[in-house]
């Protein structure tokens, strides 16, 4: 073998070397592209310039960040751009090992053979055997190969055709240096927090008020407010007088008004306005309420928790009225549902403990808990209540009211008299229910009737 063909092969060496090392690292980058993520890149920029190191190092270090979050944009471009350069070092190298093996005096089969287990040895080697990086070890390798998958994108700009349609939205997406500075100290804090938990260095009633707290921008207000079935309202019709007892016997002292339908919301009733008009002028008890109502705070019901809470702050609502998509009534809200996501549930001293179990009266009638079953009060009285729509004894009563029922609501359906006697918990909810027989029931209140005449 003469000089010129024993260069010919060392310079063909050194190319198929340097061929299966641009394979690998095409590799690396197309995996490594698919496991950076913009928090980690923003990580990186608030330590970069919160650091002590030169200017000069900084605005390097920032330059090949940017570089890196650019082909995250284009983080399918990129990874195809790469794939496609793998595959053209996997077929040169083929090449290469059979020109060697031709300028060898090998046969041609012997050549083809070469070649085809050259490239297929290199598409083995950068496929399966490339490093699974983390994502910050990913970072750092994209960074260190930025200006030459720059230079491959530059190569196949067809792969960018591909994301013409998706570029303009992610460009949209795209934060300033201030706004991703801004956002990336966020997610430090709440790393920070989550660590701290998670090491248990508060107690444990603390720690849950934070896991809560940090999930407060993920609650929206549909998740927490009470549906519109489960509303307490008046009409606008309704004098001050019945509104002092309705909210005394409800325990209620924020109520909505409304017209024919929950959705026709007139506003807002308070307590406070019926007590003060009727306290130094009782005849102002026969006026309507629509003389007192004021205008409610509406929020979506997609609002996030957080959101909700300080809008409420801000305008000094305890209350709101939920409205969904189509502009109709979902539900309502109060400032201690918000609270309740923080620190938990919360009763006061007007708050009872629902009964249990169902305790027989005298006349043969039960007190049951609201939620007892449809088919426990066919046991108990021995009869058959045909219902689809309604499984317990709190919603047969809602039905039978045509609303939802407040202590001292009492309705007859199916040959019974449902009595509510007594409520629960922060939202007041009705806790337990008399149930007896319609004609007891009629005797009952009809004594009732005739010792409060005299």
């Amino acid at each position: 073998m003469d000089i010129p063909t024993l260069v010919a092969v060392a310079a063909l060496t050194a190319a198929a070397i340097l061929t299966v090392w641009f394979a690998i690292i095409m590799a690396v980058c197309e995996t490594a592209i698919g496991r950076v993520s913009r928090s980690t890149l923003n990580n990186m920029v608030v330590e970069v310039q919160t650091n002590d190191e030169s200017d000069f190092v900084s605005r390097r270090k920032l330059k090949r960040i940017h570089a890196v979050q650019k082909f995250v944009t284009h983080r399918y471009a990129t990874a195809a751009s790469c794939s496609f350069m793998r595959i053209v070092a996997n077929i040169c190298e083929g090449v290469f090992i059979a020109v060697i093996a031709q300028l060898a005096g090998a046969a041609v089969w012997l050549q083809l053979l070469s070649g085809a287990i050259a490239a297929l040895a290199v598409a083995v080697i950068s496929n399966f055997v490339r490093p699974r990086t983390s994502s910050i070890d990913s970072v750092h390798v994209m960074m260190r190969y930025s200006r030459l998958v720059a230079f491959v994108l530059a190569l196949t700009p067809f792969t960018l055709h591909s994301e013409k349609n998706r570029s303009s939205r992610l460009e949209e997406q795209n934060l300033s240096d201030d706004e991703e500075v801004e956002k990336a100290h966020l997610e430090q804090g709440r790393a920070a927090i989550e660590r701290l938990v998670e090491n248990n260095i508060f107690d444990k009633e603390i720690s849950e008020m934070l896991r809560n707290v940090l999930t407060l921008s993920d609650t929206l207000t549909r998740e927490i407010m009470v549906p519109r079935t489960d509303m307490f309202c008046v009409g606008t019709d309704t004098t001050l007088g019945s509104l002092l007892k309705m909210c005394s016997r409800s325990g209620f002292s924020r109520v909505p008004v409304i017209g024919e339908s929950v959705d026709d919301l007139a506003g807002m009733a308070y307590l406070k306005d019926a007590v003060r008009a009727v306290a130094f002028n009782p005849s102002a008890g026969s006026r309507t309420v629509d003389t007192i109502t004021r205008s409610p705070m509406l929020v979506p019901e997609s609002k996030p928790v957080d959101d909700l809470f300080h809008d409420m702050q801000a305008e000094r609502q305890h209350v709101a009225v939920v409205v969904d998509e189509y502009g109709g009534i979902a539900g309502m809200v109060t400032i201690e549902d918000a609270l309740e996501q923080i620190v938990g549930e919360m009763e006061d001293e007007h708050d009872r403990v629902q009964h249990q179990d169902p305790e027989q009266l005298e006349n043969g009638g039960w007190k049951v808990p609201a939620r007892t079953s449809l088919a426990d009060i066919e046991e108990l009285f021995e009869m058959d209540i045909d219902e689809d729509d309604v499984d317990t004894v709190y919603g047969l009563l809602t039905k039978a009211l045509g609303s939802v029922p407040i202590v001292g609501s009492t309705a007859a359906i199916h040959g019974l008299q449902l009595t509510a006697v007594d409520q629960a918990g922060r939202r007041k909810k009705v806790s337990t229910i008399v149930v007896e027989r319609e004609s007891i029931g009629r005797q009952h209140s009809g004594s009732s009737e005739d010792d409060g005449n005299e």
